[in-house]
Parts: structure tokens; sequence; C-alpha cells
């Protein structure tokens, strides 16, 4: 049973009760329409990536399992084009964050089946999208301080109740790391920070490829071949391309990479063997120095 002063939502499925109460600690928005339990898990893995790149235009798509693709770009224009391409399909029924104001010409990329979270929108977009049922969501408080409102990971179970800080984690030059001969230029560099900072927020065992600040393949939650899966759906995208992994990688994942044209590697660690492998294929090897693994 759900206590009295907790808001009823839709749960997952039309059997399970599920509710919502605001706490004391939250950030200030406004919603378009009603909420469900699956929106409001959406809408927080979009805003948990999105709180990376809050000082630049980004876009994510996510949906309750996951992160689907994540874009930075000149414009919003080439950042919404670039999610969409990174994964069509998912797209269409995903929950769109962005980090700056909605205009009538972005709303226009939207679906009715999409929700849209931003600071703000123009009055245009918003009567464009309420006239296409389009949801939204306008999210008050600064992206720069959203990180200041994450809380502890609360999960009851019938062991117990798991408590657990928030990753809070940033790479910086001490633990960063270029293991390999072969050395990655400014632009992988930068492809390489991108990618392990979407990695941090997906679902381990964690592979995301990326190329040009935006997402090729996301690959998150399974136990095996996660490599194989991010690039065959990467497909020629992978070449030159940067895979991040939340986990360490073995030979078997180095080789595979190699196949797939893989110019730069990002991982939390590599031993000897696995610098020689990378070194056999040019490829870059980056160590961070630590995992983000995300459950």
């Amino acid at each position: 049973m759900l206590a009295d002063d907790i808001k009823i939502l839709n749960g997952e499925n039309k059997h399970q009760n599920a509710g919502f109460e605001k706490t004391e600690k939250i950030i200030d928005y406004e919603t378009s329409r009603n909420l469900s339990y699956s929106d409001i898990i959406s809408i927080n893995k979009g805003l948990d990536v999105i709180s990376e790149f809050y000082d630049v235009i980004s876009v994510a798509s996510s949906t309750p399992m996951g992160i689907c693709a994540v874009s930075l770009g000149k414009t919003k224009e080439e950042a919404l084009t670039n999610v969409i391409d990174s994964n069509p399909i998912d797209f269409m029924k995903s929950t769109i964050v962005v980090s700056k104001e909605i205009d009538s010409d972005n709303a226009k990329m939207f679906k009715d089946t999409n929700i849209v979270v931003a600071p703000s929108f123009t009055k245009n977009a918003i009567d464009y999208m309420e006239s296409h049922e389009i949801g939204y969501v306008t999210v008050k408080t600064p992206l720069k301080d959203y990180k200041k409102y994450l809380t502890n990971k609360i999960i009851e179970t019938p062991l117990g109740t798991l408590m657990q800080a928030p990753n809070m984690s940033e790479l910086n030059k001490d633990s960063f790391t270029i293991v390999t001969k072969t050395k990655p230029n400014v632009e992988q560099i930068e492809d390489a920070v991108f990618a392990w900072k979407v990695a941090k927020h997906v679902t381990s065992q964690a592979i995301v490829i990326a190329k040009d600040l935006k997402t090729a393949a996301i690959a998150q939650g399974l136990q095996s071949a996660s490599i194989e899966y991010a690039l065959d759906y990467s497909c020629d995208m992978s070449k030159e391309a940067i895979l991040a992994s939340d986990l360490p990688l073995t030979i078997h994942d180095i080789n595979v990479a190699a196949q797939g044209r893989i110019s730069t590697v990002i991982v939390p660690s590599a031993n000897k063997d696995i610098i020689s492998a990378a070194d056999k294929y040019n490829i870059a090897l980056i160590t961070t120095g630590f995992t983000n693994i995300l459950y």
C-alpha cells in the first residue's frame, strides 16, 4: 500500500501501484502533463548524462532502460539530428533532454510520443508542442547545479535496504594516462572524454562507440559480446572511432576492436598484454584509473 501523501502514478505495468513524493531536495521544474513512473525514470537518466555537458549544446535520448544516444553540436539542430541518426528507432518514443532553450524549429523534430526536457521553451515552441500533443518539462534549476541535487541511491530488498552514494567521479590529469606507443590526437582525446562520460551513465557492462562528439553505438546490460554488439550496430561509423568501456578489456576485445577499425580505446585499466595487443594494431589506449560500473 502507498501512503496517503504520495501522489499515485501509472506504474510500469497496469497491475502495479506506483507513487511519487516530492522531497525537500529536488530540482525546480514544471511539466505540461502528468508523468508516469517510467517517465520520471527516463527523465532522470537523460538529465544525469546531460549534466556532464551542461556548458555546451548537448542532446540525449533516453528510455527507462537507459541512454539511447548522445551528441554535442555547434547548433541544437546538429545535435538533435545526430541523436536521431545514432538511434532513430528508440528516438521515436524516447525522452529527449536538451541543454539549451527549445525553439519552434527544434520542436518540429519531435514526435507526439516524445517527452522533451529543456531549461526553457519559446512561446512558439510551446504552441507547436501543445497542438501536436508533445509533452514537455521545463527544468528551471540551472543544469550546472544539477549534480548538487543527486542523493544516495536506496533500494529496498527482502534481504535489507541497500544505500549507495551517487557517482561523482571526474576525469583528471593524474589518473588519465596514455599507456601505448600509439598516441591519440587532440580530437580523439576529446571524443574519448565524451565517450567516457556517456559510459558513466550507461548500464554495465557498458560499451560506447563515439566519433565527432556523438555516439555511434551504445551497448549496455549485456553479460557478453557487448563489443561485438556495439560494433555491429555502429557498422562503418566505427572506423577511426573511440571505444569506451566501463570495465577492463580482454585480448579478444582488443582483437574485435581492431577488426572494427577502432582508433582509440579508453578503459579503467590495462595489463601489459592488453597494452602490447593495442600497440600491435596501432590502437591508442587510455586508462582512467577507476571504473564507472552502473547496475
